[in-house]
C-alpha cells in the first residue's frame, strides 16, 4: 500500500458568526493561501480535490460548486464532494492517492452554521417518517443520550462538567478557539439546563468555520514536509439509523472502526475526538480504549469551537500536527457523522524517523 501523509493542515478562526456567503469561500480562501505558503506550492501542483460541507446547512443546492471560486477556474481541477463532515472527503482522497492516480490531495470542508436554526437543520438527518415527525432536534437527542447514561450509572454531571473544564483549559493556547480559560467545574454546575441533563458548557457552541489539509504520498511528502504525519490507518463505519434499536449510551461504529486500524494497540501521545457534547467524549474514550496516559483533545476539542461539516477534518488536522511539530510520535483522531454518534471514522496517525 502507498505510504500517504498528512503535510499541511490550516483552518480558519472559530466564531459565533461570520458575515460571508454560506458557500464558505471567504473563509476558504485564507486557509489555501497558508498551506500554498507553508508548503512552498501553488494550486497547480494539487492532484486532487475533495470538499465536506452541506445544502441544508447552505440553503442552496450544490452549494459547494459556488465554493470552488476559493480555488478558482483556471487551470481546469480534479474535484470531488462529500455531503457530510470533510473528515469522510480526506478518506475519499485517501483512496484517491492510494490509486497512485495522483500524489497530492487538498482536502477541506465548510459550513456556516448561523444561518438559519442550526438545532432544525440538523433534525433534517433524522429517519423522514419515524423519528423528524416527533420534533426532536440535535440537543433533545443528545439530552435523552446523556439521560440514559446517567440513569445507567456510566457517568455523573460531574464527570461531563470535568470533561468541558479540561477542554477550556487546553485551548487557552489556541487562539482560534471560541471557549478558553481555566473554568471550576463547581461553578459549571450551578449553571441552568439548556436540555436536562445538558447544560450549555456540555454543548458545542455554534461557529461558522472551514479547514484544509494537503495529503501526499511517498517521496512527495517528504519533499513537503520534514516531518510528515503517516496515515498507518484509516476506517469508518455507521450504526443503524433506528435510535430505539441501539444503546444510545454504546458506540458500536467507533469501537469497530478502532479495532480495524488499531489492531487492539491503543497506545497514542495523542488523541482528538470529535465529541460534539461532554457525555460523548466519555462514550468515546471506553468505545477506543482510550488509557489515562493518552492527551485527549489538546486543542480543546469541539466543546471549544464546532463548526459544522469541518470539526472532524480539524480533528484529523490537530492530531498531524502534534506529529508534525514533534508532539507526538503517535496519534489517534476520530470524527463522527449524524446524530448521537451514528457515524464514526478513525485515523491513526504516525511519525518516523
Amino acid at each position: 500500500m502507498t505510504d500517504i501523509a498528512v503535510v499541511g493542515f490550516a483552518h480558519a478562526p472559530h466564531v459565533r458568526e461570520t458575515f460571508g456567503t454560506t458557500n464558505g469561500v471567504e473563509m476558504l480562501v485564507p486557509c489555501f493561501q497558508e498551506l500554498y505558503d507553508k508548503l512552498g506550492i501553488t494550486k497547480s501542483d494539487i492532484g486532487f480535490w475533495c470538499s465536506g460541507s452541506s445544502d441544508y446547512l447552505a440553503g442552496r443546492a450544490f452549494s459547494f460548486i459556488s465554493a470552488i471560486d476559493a480555488i478558482g477556474a483556471v487551470p481546469p481541477i480534479n474535484e470531488s464532494h462529500v455531503e457530510m463532515d470533510a473528515a469522510w472527503a480526506l478518506y475519499e482522497a485517501w483512496v484517491k492517492l492510494v490509486t497512485g492516480e495522483v500524489d497530492t490531495a487538498l482536502v477541506y470542508g465548510f459550513g456556516k452554521s448561523s444561518a438559519g436554526n442550526l438545532r432544525r437543520t440538523l433534525s433534517l438527518q433524522l429517519d423522514p417518517y419515524l423519528v423528524a415527525p416527533l420534533g426532536v432536534d440535535s440537543l433533545a437527542l443528545a439530552g435523552l443520550q446523556a439521560r440514559m447514561g446517567l440513569d445507567a450509572g456510566k457517568w455523573t454531571d460531574r464527570d461531563m462538567a470535568e470533561v468541558a473544564a479540561r477542554s477550556y483549559a487546553t485551548a487557552k493556547d489556541n487562539a482560534k478557539s471560541q471557549r478558553s480559560g481555566d473554568v471550576d467545574v463547581d461553578a459549571l454546575l450551578d449553571n441552568p439546563y439548556v436540555a436536562d441533563p445538558l447544560r450549555k458548557h456540555d454543548c458545542a457552541p455554534i461557529t461558522d468555520g472551514a479547514a484544509a489539509i494537503v495529503l501526499a504520498s511517498g517521496d512527495r511528502a517528504r519533499e513537503l514536509c520534514e516531518n510528515p504525519a503517516w496515515i498507518t490507518g484509516i476506517e469508518h463505519r455507521a450504526d443503524s439509523p433506528n435510535l430505539g434499536a441501539v444503546d444510545l449510551t454504546t458506540a458500536p461504529s467507533a469501537r469497530a472502526a478502532a479495532q480495524a486500524v488499531t489492531g487492539g494497540d491503543t497506545a497514542f501521545d495523542v488523541a482528538e475526538l470529535h465529541a460534539p457534547f461532554t457525555h460523548q467524549e466519555l462514550i468515546l474514550r471506553e468505545e477506543l480504549g482510550l488509557g489515562d496516559s493518552t492527551v485527549i483533545n489538546p486543542s480543546g476539542g469541539p466543546l471549544t469551537g464546532n463548526p459544522m461539516f469541518a470539526a472532524g477534518l480539524e480533528r484529523i488536522g490537530y492530531a498531524a500536527q502534534a506529529i508534525m511539530d514533534g508532539r507526538a510520535g503517535r496519534a489517534l483522531a476520530h470524527a463522527t457523522s449524524g446524530p448521537v454518534l451514528q457515524q464514526n471514522l478513525v485515523a491513526v496517525l504516525e511519525g518516523r524517523n
